[in-house]
């Protein structure tokens, strides 16, 4: 199967539910006063969005990225239920030619929250798509799980090389200025989807120019 048709039908399955809940992931949420200091967002694989609204509700112009219809259409429901406005486009972040040209360095924020979609091999082509949208002197903030993840199994891929270490961000980021970058445990509670003690690991680069 592939990706569209993967989350597509894990989105229907949750029902009425939203399979990661509606509230914002807490590592971008604990970083509320710095996203205001931008005039813009990006959410790429945003999901049912829960994200890309709540960067709306600060203000900020957003833009949410998913390759799911069905997420889309969740994603919009939420949107109108909080009275903000989102910028849904369904698209395949991995597409060739993809970002298109009015969307590359555009953005002050980009955002990428368990995003470990993918393997080594296509995870640098993912990486290389939120440089190109960042704007100079923009920033990436990248939430996502370490390795150890694979002990506590409470969401996430059971791929360990889908999973990222302080040193595979640290090379992949290393001509960006690595703001923060904290590998750490904590109890997380987002929908069904991820539930319990988890081991993450956040970033915020900023990009030079």
């Amino acid at each position: 199967m592939d990706q569209n048709s993967i989350w597509s039908k894990r989105y229907s399955d949750a029902g009425q539910d939203y399979l990661f809940g509606t509230e914002p992931n807490r590592f971008l949420a604990r970083r509320e006063q710095r996203l205001q200091d931008g005039r813009n967002a990006i959410s790429i694989a945003d999901g049912e969005g829960r994200n890309s609204v709540w960067l709306a509700e600060l203000g900020l112009e957003v833009t949410g990225i998913e390759i799911s219809a069905v997420a889309i259409e969740k994603a919009r429901h939420l949107a109108a239920a909080r009275k903000v406005e989102v910028n849904f486009i369904q698209a395949d972040m991995l597409a060739p030619g993809w970002p298109p040209a009015d969307m590359q360095a555009a953005f002050d924020w980009v955002v990428g929250i368990f995003i470990q979609f993918v393997g080594p091999e296509w995870r640098e082509r993912q990486f290389e798509v939120m440089k190109q949208l960042t704007r100079p002197g923009g920033r990436i903030l990248l939430q996502g799980y370490t390795p150890t993840q694979l002990e506590y199994r409470t969401g996430g891929p059971s791929a360990v090389e889908n999973l990222y270490t302080e040193d595979i961000l640290r090379e992949a980021f290393a001509d960006w200025e690595i703001e923060e970058l904290v590998e750490y445990e904590d109890t997380i509670a987002e929908g069904s989807g991820h539930v319990g003690r988890s081991a993450l690991i956040g970033m915020v680069a900023r990009k030079q120019g």
